[in-house]
């Protein structure tokens, strides 16, 4: 039991040492590409390396965060929820369209009805507020 707990232990201090280190990449992400940014920056070579450093200190904190146990938890989530959009039966283009104009013609059927009892109901209002005049 002492040894689980201990590896549990172990396996926090160094997810939080993970995670504090994805914070430090993000950070130095932030300011890095604030720091080498200057005016017109499109038209400058280091534009081509800015976006490259980016890309790979992005990867490396993925790659970290992947490594913790939330991480872990994260992908293994994604891959039951890529298994279960599998098994969903997609309908065909013709019930798509179908039940899309369905939905369109019962929202404009029921908008025309409810603009026609709030017309209704605005009359009798107008009409018994002004019988007092």
């Amino acid at each position: 039991m002492r040894v689980s707990n201990e590896n549990q232990e172990t396996n926090t201090v160094l997810d939080k040492f993970k995670w504090i280190l994805v914070l430090v990449l993000i950070a130095f992400i932030v300011w890095g590409n604030s720091y080498f940014s200057g005016p017109n920056d499109i038209y400058q070579p280091n534009i081509i390396l800015r976006i490259a450093a980016v890309v790979v200190i992005s990867v490396i904190a993925l790659f970290i965060a992947f490594t913790t146990r939330k991480g872990r938890s994260f992908i293994a989530f994604a891959k039951e929820s890529r298994a279960e959009l599998r098994k969903v039966v997609w309908p065909t283009r013709k019930e798509a369209v179908r039940t899309t104009l369905l939905v369109a013609a019962i929202t404009v059927i029921v908008g025309t009805a409810l603009w026609g009892l709030d017309s209704l109901f605005r009359t009798i209002i107008f009409y018994l507020t002004s019988i007092g005049r």
